[in-house]
């Protein structure tokens, strides 16, 4: 039961991250689908810094390295989404869409690069990370407590107030709600719309190095991030992009992702003989039966997906 509850915890830490980070990008007007693309650069960037931080370095030295590059590399990645789709007004699901098979593809070659130079016989896109990592785990009895489950909590509340409760935040969801009325008043739709895509990466970035750490110490970055980066999407729609309902949809699909990793741990769910797989799909078919009940009734922001145009009134 303790580690159910570890991966349900670090799962859900994960699509809260992440699905936070869309729910920035769409309260600003765009639609950030490229979020599992973003979540592989973080990665890339996170796991890149675990490789080459020197062995015995102190542990908040690697925090701190770790999530500054994972957040950056997923900040600079968005910067495509940013470009394409406010300043250029490229349609905002192909755009995103490309962001996604791009970022597995760029994270593969780059990694295979790297490691084709350091030793010419090996061409995989593997890289490990197995001392880094112990930097974010404390061990409590049998349970292993991570410290990217405060972050995520951290992240929460910080996303909950700058929304609610600051001056940015009501701007940037008035980008998202009617650009025109915002521009009308002195808002730069613009500037505001590039703060909410910058955020999404930054926070997408940090997803996806949480992610690859959740279970392993090595990653292949051939196989990406197993599609969090949509079912962030799914989270965020579901918590009707509102943070704290984002964190109790994050913990409903982070406890069925857990489930494909311990339920030999349960007699009952062993007793089924159901396929490994079967579990490993759970999480993916639970959002398809909650979002054809649910998004009938989603209000999403009216303007998300629509190119803000200065003339049009």
């Amino acid at each position: 039961m303790l580690l159910l509850i570890q991966y349900t915890l670090i799962f859900a830490s994960v699509l809260t991250l992440v699905a936070l980070g869309g729910c920035f990008s769409e309260h600003s007007g765009v639609i950030n689908l490229g979020l599992e693309g973003i979540m592989v650069m973080g990665s890339l960037g996170g796991a890149l810094a675990m490789k080459y931080l020197p062995a015995g370095a102190p542990a908040l030295e690697i925090i701190l390295l770790v999530v500054l590059c994972a957040v950056l590399a997923g900040m600079l990645y968005s910067l495509l989404l940013a470009v394409a789709c406010i300043n250029f007004k490229a349609d905002q699901t192909l755009v995103g869409t490309a962001m996604n098979l791009l970022g597995t593809a760029a994270a593969t070659v780059i990694v295979k690069a790297i490691n084709t130079a350091e030793d010419p016989d090996n061409v995989s896109s593997t890289i490990q990370y197995v001392n880094a990592k112990k930097a974010f785990i404390v061990r409590i009895g049998s349970f292993e407590f991570n410290w990217f489950m405060v972050m995520a909590v951290i992240v929460l509340v910080l996303a909950y107030v700058v929304l609610y409760k600051t001056r940015f935040g009501l701007r940037l969801m008035a980008c998202g709600e009617h650009p025109q009325a915002a521009d009308s008043v002195g808002i730069n739709v613009y500037k505001m719309r590039w703060a909410g895509v910058l955020i999404s990466g930054m926070l997408g970035g940090l997803g996806g190095i949480v992610y690859i750490t959740a279970g392993v110490s090595e990653w292949k970055f051939e196989t990406g991030v197993a599609g969090f980066g949509f079912l962030a999407l799914a989270v965020m729609i579901f918590g009707q992009w509102k943070p704290i309902r984002i964190a109790l949809a994050a913990l409903l699909f982070g406890l069925f992702r857990a489930l494909s990793n311990v339920y030999t741990g349960f007699d009952f769910l062993t007793a089924l003989n159901l396929p490994s797989s079967v579990y490993n799909m759970l999480p993916y078919i639970i959002s398809l039966v909650v979002l054809a009940f649910t998004s009938s009734k989603s209000r999403a922001p009216k303007a998300e997906g629509i190119p803000y145009d200065k003339g049009q009134r």
